[in-house]
């Protein structure tokens, strides 16, 4: 009986906290630098959930290791839904495999609570590439196994290896060519040094109006909505390509569910606004919501899929 009545408080002390959230500013973890897709995403949704929800959201970037220091540090923060984290799925699923000795496992120290929104990873060629098209960038590469390069922003990370399933689904060889970023890939596509990158949309807009560099496809599931006239890749004629940035919230897993279910509708609720919506599209970003099961089963396919990528290109991380 004492030990049913410590359960019964403890629950209606789990409630009572629920009930009066949020009493405190509350913490959105950035694995990123200022300035940068998911820094961008997280001020702009802490920016209109703060009036919402009574309280100051402030933003805390804590770049490095693709991410993880950020994700370590939620993980171990109290469960109460004052310190959650704003981040990408599938770039957490990869680094589940491409790094090894995290201090964290991300499906089971971190609580899904609503995805937010999806960034496109386009195919682009400088605009002197013979290839008119994605099938004549596959007959090209076909014809000089391991002669033509794509660029990504770093061995092990989301454009490596949507440039490696690219590669395993074209039944091609690439020379796979890293960066430390997507500004130090754009000299060099511009000159026609790279053959390729696929990689996220935003840098190259100002480059594709000007006709420096050429798009082809999207390796969204679907047509983008921000760039309806580029086919997907499974169109373009190479199915099995699909690849995107993502931004999403989590916080610490044991955060009561009573409060993950007011977050997840505050946010759905953010996902409505005209003008965040506007300033999404500003950022190359389609707002997509969803619940935290709907999240949770993402992440799930994120993990299956890009550990067959890794598995089939025969990937190694120390």
């Amino acid at each position: 009986m004492k030990f049913i009545a410590t359960a019964l408080l403890l629950l209606a002390g789990c409630f009572a906290e629920a009930q009066t959230y949020p009493s405190k500013p509350i913490r959105f973890m950035a694995g990123y630098p200022p300035g940068g897709g998911v820094d961008n995403v997280a001020r702009a949704l802490a920016e209109k959930l703060t009036p919402r929800l009574g309280q100051q959201i402030v933003v805390e970037n804590r770049p490095g290791a693709g991410g993880a220091l950020a994700n370590d540090a939620t993980a171990k923060s109290a469960p109460d839904g004052y310190t959650l984290l704003l981040g990408p799925i599938g770039t957490n699923a990869i680094l589940q495999y491409s790094l090894p000795k995290r201090a964290y496992d991300f499906g089971r120290d971190l609580a899904a609570v609503s995805r937010i929104g999806y960034g496109t990873i386009i195919f682009v060629v400088p605009a002197g590439s013979k290839a008119q098209s994605v099938k004549d960038f596959v007959a090209m590469a076909k014809a000089n196994p391991g002669k033509l390069t794509y660029a990504s922003s770093g061995t092990g990370a989301l454009i490596h290896l949507t440039g490696e399933m690219f590669r395993l689904a074209a039944g091609i060889e690439m020379t796979h060519v890293p960066y430390k970023g997507t500004t130090q890939i754009l000299p060099d596509l511009l000159d026609g040094r790279i053959d390729l990158a696929l990689d996220s949309a935003p840098a190259y807009l100002p480059h594709l109006k000007a006709g420096r560099v050429r798009a082809m496809a999207v390796a969204s599931p679907k047509r983008s909505a921000l760039m309806p006239e580029l086919p997907t890749m499974a169109e373009a004629g190479v199915p099995g390509v699909v690849s995107q940035t993502d931004y999403a919230l989590y916080a610490p897993a044991a955060t009561p569910k009573d409060i993950i279910a007011l977050l997840n509708r505050e946010v759905n609720a953010v996902l409505q606004m005209e003008d965040f919506r506007a300033r999404m599209a500003s950022l190359g970003i389609e707002v997509a919501g969803g619940t935290p099961e709907s999240l949770q089963a993402e992440y799930t396919d994120e993990l299956a899929k890009w550990g067959k990528v890794i598995r089939d290109a025969k990937l190694k991380f120390e």
